[in-house]
């Protein structure tokens, strides 16, 4: 203790103590100031006298006799007792009593004294002054104003494995290593130049004799002064917090697992942000490689253990290599390999410290690894609701500490929270895929052969939200070399909406084979979608998203001989109609209510289309996301559509380059229809009175015709069929008859009159005088069909041109 018994706070110190000599008889033979100023004796009322008869009370007088003889024996003592005060009061003194030798003179005793409170003080300050450099838990560093360590406690010493003693002298941050130690010098000379503490100051302590152990420290710093304000130093209090720093990162990093990881329902994407969050946090470099079943949104079975897709990679340092396989591209995880142990079994590897030869190794595959300086390695398995998805492998090269069991438990942690991510998104494909299959089944693979117009179609399915839309088109060649252009959109999203929008568009093919009018048409689909609503509530089959609520539809009949169009729209976008000179209008049509109301009419517009004009029909997906502003959509449909790039399909091209994102969020339907006219000397009609001559005028026109066109070989058939057919009219009708011809693809024979009775084809018995026409006509033509206009109906026939139907 006598170390430090020149303190200015030592009460035992010679400028502060009271110190009394006594002769080996306990004669007083030396008293100081102090002594007197404690006791209220003068040194001539004590010296010569013996101790005990000035000072000691009698009744303490076994308790002072039993001290003296302690310190006879041990050679000095330290304790307290009360001595008497001159004025007869007892004061409590610590005493410190030390033999002193004088030769032949004898022994004399050497005792100073003070208070015993400030004694008892003086012990408490040295007492926690001694646990600061023995007991404490805390490092402490004392350095000198030369930047030198003077002193560090056993802390310190159990905390980076170096003696005590060994500091002492030692410049600041001479065992860190260089990084670390030019941050110790810095935070030391900050201190000491400006006398401004540093608190809670994080410190990475690498030292040089084991650098691969990484400690994380938090050091609070202060300037040590003396009265005088004489800068004497610098103290610091070092506090290891290496496991409270692996557990705040291992926190930070299972939360950025949760926030950042699984935002897409995209496997691919998912993998690359599982590789990205392990680096550098964790590893220096990350790959995830996922079995291709997976990859195609497939459920892996058990007994799979490859091929594996690598779809994620993540590594350190713009200098350090990569992994030799890059994203997309297959891995072959050869026997032996802890990848492959790990995909068959399903448990995770460990390999703390790689051998200097691993990647030679007969069996490991060292291509795998991402370069020759990978000295520890993890791998553990993506697995979700049982099932191995594929494998996360992680290596350690520039980060010299080796992967710890602790370690390889946060990446079993953390590839199980990925696992869900991408199991879902594995899902998410599976539906996205099936969604995709079957809606792309129910849609035309191709555009049907007709001379009405010329046809260029885009149809874009979204790329993001939860599942496919139900936009659909179709053209339909109808009657009279006609065309029916169709574009649909099923409110909802998912498989029930492709359902949904196949049953419609196959009620849609139906009713135009009944050749009914576009807002009869509409009428008709109104009821259907109506009744599959009605269907889902009975069965309370209603999830959310998915039920039917409506549907919006427009319909066209394009009809190229008479050059007019009749457009009907039910809750629809309007067509733009570009003229031959570049005119663009939105067309004027009643918007109807969408499908699914119920009750309400709708309204056909018919109007004249010079040939060579453009009618483009489109669903919301291509005026726009559901944010923008619809009118500012339809502007830019109509700018882009005011420049036709010359051929059709570049039009249509342009026309999705310059509205449609790169990755839409809704699906996208385009339908540019050019129009045709047919030429008139294609188009032959006539005429015929109601009366039983008709027929045979009917004959006699149709064979001349054709023999114009060339066409005699369907000369006594189309006569046979036209003569039927006027007959019919005269007899059941009871008015006039227009008979036409067509000359397209096929021979076209129609024959109109103002009833709206339904032909009925029948089989005549032999007894019968009539009844046979239409069964004749039916043989005779490939097809044959009633179309119902406002005026009456019209009944038709076709027959190919290259010859006689078989």
């Amino acid at each position: 203790m006598t170390e430090l018994s020149e303190s200015h706070d030592d009460p035992f110190a010679p400028h502060l103590a009271a110190l009394v000599v006594l002769d080996d008889r306990g004669v007083v033979v030396g008293w100081n100031r102090r002594a007197q100023e404690l006791l209220g004796h003068p040194d001539t009322a004590v010296i010569g006298r013996p101790a005990i008869e000035v000072l000691v009370a009698p009744g303490d007088l076994p308790a002072v006799t039993e001290a003296a003889a302690n310190c006879r024996r041990a050679g000095g003592w330290f304790g307290v007792l009360p001595l008497r005060h001159r004025d007869g009061q007892l004061v409590e003194l610590g005493l410190r009593a030390h033999e002193l030798s004088r030769g032949d003179r004898g022994r004399e005793w050497f005792l100073a004294g003070a208070l015993a409170g400030d004694v008892l003080e003086w012990q408490r300050d040295r007492a926690v002054l001694d646990g600061l450099y023995r007991q404490c838990p805390i490092g402490l560093v004392v350095h000198g104003p030369d930047q030198r360590i003077l002193r560090v406690n056993r802390a310190i010493e159990r905390f980076s494995g170096v003696p005590a003693a060994d500091f002492q002298g030692m410049s600041t941050g001479r065992m860190l290593l260089s990084g670390d130690a030019r941050k110790a010098v810095d935070r030391v000379r900050q201190v000491m130049q400006t006398g401004r503490p540093l608190v809670y100051s994080e410190q990475f302590v690498r030292l040089e004799q084991d650098p691969a152990r990484e400690r994380v420290a938090l050091v609070s710093s202060f300037r040590l002064e003396d009265p005088s304000g004489r800068v004497l130093g610098v103290a610091e209090m070092i506090e290891d917090i290496t496991d409270r720093h692996r557990a705040q990162r291992r926190l930070a990093l299972l939360d950025q697992v949760g926030s950042r990881i699984g935002t897409t329902l995209d496997v691919a994407e998912t993998a690359r942000e599982l590789a990205e969050v392990m680096v550098p946090h964790l590893a220096d470099h990350a790959s995830v490689d996922l079995l291709q079943a997976v990859t195609r949104g497939e459920e892996p079975t058990r007994a799979v253990a490859g091929p594996v897709v690598r779809l994620g990679t993540c590594g350190v340092g713009a200098q350090q290599p990569g992994p030799p396989h890059p994203e997309g591209e297959p891995v072959e995880f050869g026997p032996g390999t802890p990848q492959a142990g790990c995909l068959a079994e399903g448990r995770p590897v460990l390999e703390p410290v790689l051998p200097p030869d691993w990647v030679a190794a007969a069996g490991r595959q060292g291509a795998q690894a991402p370069d020759l300086g990978a000295h520890s390695l993890i791998v553990v398995p993506l697995a979700a609701r049982g099932l191995v998805l594929g494998v996360m492998t992680l290596w350690r090269s520039r980060r010299p500490d080796a992967f710890e069991t602790d370690d390889l438990t946060l990446a079993q942690e953390l590839a199980s929270r990925a696992a869900v991510a991408i199991d879902n998104a594995r899902r998410f494909t599976q539906q996205q895929q099936t969604a995709f299959t079957l809606q792309s089944s129910l849609l035309p693979r191709a555009v049907p052969d007709q001379s009405a117009v010329e046809v260029a179609l885009r149809y874009l399915p979204a790329s993001a939200g939860p599942g496919l839309g139900g936009d659909w088109f179709d053209v339909i060649p109808l009657s009279g070399a006609r065309v029916a252009l169709v574009v649909g959109d099923v409110v909802g999203r998912g498989i029930h909406a492709a359902a949904t929008m196949g049953r419609l568009r196959t009620a849609v093919h139906t009713l135009a084979s009944l050749d009914l009018e576009p807002d009869e048409v509409l009428s008709r689909l109104d009821d259907l979608v109506n009744l599959l609503a009605a269907e889902q509530e009975a069965v309370g089959e209603r999830p959310v998203g998915e039920q039917v609520v409506g549907a919006t539809c427009l319909y066209a009949v394009y009809d190229p001989v008479a050059g007019r169009c009749s457009v009907a729209r039910a809750g629809h976008p309007p067509p733009v109609v570009t003229a031959p000179d570049g005119q663009v209008a939105l067309l004027d049509l009643p918007a109807g209510p969408p499908l699914g109301l119920g009750g309400l009419p709708f309204e056909a517009r018919d109007i004249e289309l010079a040939e060579g004009s453009l009618l483009s029909l489109y669903t919301n997906g291509i005026i726009g996301e559901r944010h923008i502003d619809a009118d500012v959509g339809l502007t830019k449909l109509c700018a882009a559509l005011a420049r036709p790039a010359g051929a059709l399909e570049r039009t249509c091209q342009a026309v999705v380059d310059a509205l449609v994102p790169s990755r839409p969020s809704d699906d996208v339907v385009l339908l540019i229809a050019r129009t045709r006219m047919l030429p008139p000397d294609s188009v032959a009609s006539w005429r015929l009175p109601p009366e039983p001559a008709s027929a045979g005028r009917a004959r006699a026109l149709t064979s001349a015709k054709l023999t114009e066109w060339g066409l005699e070989h369907l000369a006594f058939t189309t006569a046979l069929v036209a003569s039927e057919l006027v007959t019919n009219v005269y007899r059941y009708a009871g008015g006039p008859a227009t008979l036409r011809l067509i000359r397209e693809q096929c021979l076209v024979c129609e024959v109109s009159d103002t009833s709206h009775t339904s032909p009925h084809l029948r089989h005549a018995r032999t007894t019968d005088e009539g009844g046979r026409g239409l069964f004749l006509v039916a043989q005779m033509t490939e097809r044959w069909g009633a179309r119902y206009t406002r005026e009456g109906k019209t009944v038709w026939t076709e027959q190919p041109l290259t010859g006689p139907p078989v």
